[in-house]
């Protein structure tokens, strides 16, 4: 398997969140792009010091997000994903650019030197915060094959947080994996209602027995709840490494290695 290769396991990966300032054109934004870029390398040191086993470059705090993004938000990814490259050379790295904008994820993860993208919206439509979004799963995967970008893992959100699902309400949790996976997805992410918030265990053993491909948990994971995911292949965790539990915080380094740590005695 393709997540074997990358990981070098099958459960428990530990990814990481590097959430970049504000870049240019959002609301929100106060520093250059040189900034942004050094804020965001310092960050993916010390997760790579605290023993991470990989990390996610993500847009978050270019709020409120939009469904037609900018060239001047991928060309900033791609200058800052290459820096965070050089500075973990061999460190699993993905991208995912908010909101839904995953051929820009699978350019810059192309240009930069990634491993794989967290796309949204893969299949079925739903209703999130930025409006409604269509499933994208077979114009994405045509674009990877044209760009020659194959490498590059797509893990897909499935019911995703932020988002309204009542059109697909008849749909169950297992049959959008299960979509997902015959969409040629390499991996299905599972959630939460909200940034921060649990995944449902739940579902997570529903999923589990539904595809064979990886299940990560995108949302919600602390060292207080990890053991309900052991069955999940990774979990990517944002807010619970930020000080204070606020992903707009600074990583607590301290956090990170107690929470990985952890991960190590469960593993053995």
């Amino acid at each position: 398997m393709k997540f074997l290769q990358l990981f070098g396991r099958l459960r428990s990966i530990v990814i990481g969140m590097v959430h970049l300032k504000a870049l240019p054109g959002t609301p929100r934004r106060s520093l250059t792009v040189a900034q942004i870029l050094e804020e965001a390398c310092k960050e993916a040191e010390i997760y790579r010091k605290a023993g991470i086993d990989g990390l996610v470059v993500e847009n978050m705090n270019d709020v409120p997000y939009t469904l037609h993004v900018g060239p001047e938000v991928t060309a900033s990814m791609a200058s800052i994903c290459a820096a965070v490259r050089q500075t973990c050379p061999h460190l699993p790295l993905g991208i995912q650019v908010l909101a839904c904008a995953n051929q820009q994820a699978l350019a810059v993860a192309l240009a930069a030197g990634l491993d794989f993208i967290r796309a949204e919206g893969f299949v079925f439509s739903h209703v999130a915060d930025e409006g409604l979004v269509n499933a994208c799963a077979g114009d994405l995967l045509r674009y990877r094959k044209t760009i020659g970008a194959e490498h590059i893992q797509i893990f897909a959100d499935i019911k995703k947080k932020h988002s309204s699902h009542a059109v697909t309400a008849d749909v169950s949790i297992s049959e959008t994996a299960k979509a997902a996976e015959f969409f040629l997805a390499d991996g299905v992410i599972l959630t939460g209602v909200a940034t921060g918030q649990e995944a449902d265990p739940r579902e997570l053993q529903a999923v589990r027995r539904s595809v064979q491909i990886p299940v990560l948990i995108g949302s919600g994971v602390t060292l207080d709840n990890v053991e309900k995911y052991g069955d999940a292949s990774a979990f990517i965790v944002g807010s619970y490494f930020k000080h204070r539990g606020d992903w707009r915080n600074n990583v607590d380094y301290e956090k990170v290695v107690a929470f990985m740590e952890k991960i190590h005695k469960l593993r053995d």
